[in-house]
């Protein structure tokens, strides 16, 4: 199989060191985006030359890409997992290649995609797709959203977004200006297929019946203090 990839490549005028490291890239971030960097460049440009093979080659384990020609990225989705988009996979997945996320994590992610979604409707998109979001607009969003705060330490916030920058979810230009709320950074058209609309809408429909139950709540209240000073007079 190894001599058959060889001669596929040496068509395309690549080597079989050039294919490992593609490969490689792809696997350990999971995503190649070409705007990243000129290290990226290069890997999706190569990318573009071999895309069958590399499908065929993944394939062979279950691995499935997803690539994006308008915004210049390819992600790889292990087994069993579900892709905007595209047909379910139904073999069965034991989280070796899943990115496992913490709490923190997890809850910036999804403010991030809230936050894209709405610039979206707005039409505040750039031509890249990204969308510019303020670090006071996601903390105000994470506390609606889901009651949770920024890292209050700016070590561990700096490392929350250094990891959403791995992920190619995000573009930062400065960490050490996370601690200002006048800071602001890139939300990358990739949050789409990370975080799927039925994850969003279930997001979006707690916070609209958590605001109905506040509401709800401050009616009773109100009632019953005016049925207290009634009782009073």
């Amino acid at each position: 199989m190894l001599n058959k990839i060889e001669q596929l490549l040496e068509k395309e005028g690549i080597i079989l060191k050039e294919f490992t490291e593609l490969l490689i890239r792809l696997m350990d971030y999971g995503v190649i985006c070409r705007d990243e960097s000129q290290v990226e460049q290069i890997l999706y440009d190569r990318y573009l030359r071999i895309e069958l093979i590399m499908q065929d080659y993944l394939s062979l384990m279950g691995i499935r890409l997803q690539h994006d020609r308008r915004f210049q990225f390819v992600r790889c989705y292990p087994p069993g997992a579900q892709i905007p988009g595209m047909e379910d996979d139904e073999q069965p997945f034991n989280g070796g290649l899943r990115v496992r996320l913490s709490q923190n994590e997890v809850a910036l992610v999804l403010v991030l995609r809230s936050q894209y979604d709405k610039a979206l409707r707005e039409g505040m998109v750039d031509e890249q797709g990204c969308v510019l979001v303020s670090l006071e607009s996601l903390s105000i969003a994470l506390k609606n959203l889901l009651g949770r705060s920024l890292p209050e330490q700016l070590t561990e916030r700096k490392n929350l977004f250094r990891r959403m920058r791995q992920l190619r979810l995000i573009q930062l230009s400065n960490e050490d200006a996370l601690d200002s709320s006048e800071f602001w950074l890139k939300v990358r058209p990739m949050i789409m297929s990370y975080v799927s609309d039925d994850v969003l809408s279930s997001l979006l429909n707690e916070e609209d019946n958590s605001m109905k139950e506040a509401d709800q709540s401050g009616q009773i209240d109100k009632t019953e203090t005016n049925e207290s000073e009634e009782e009073t007079n």
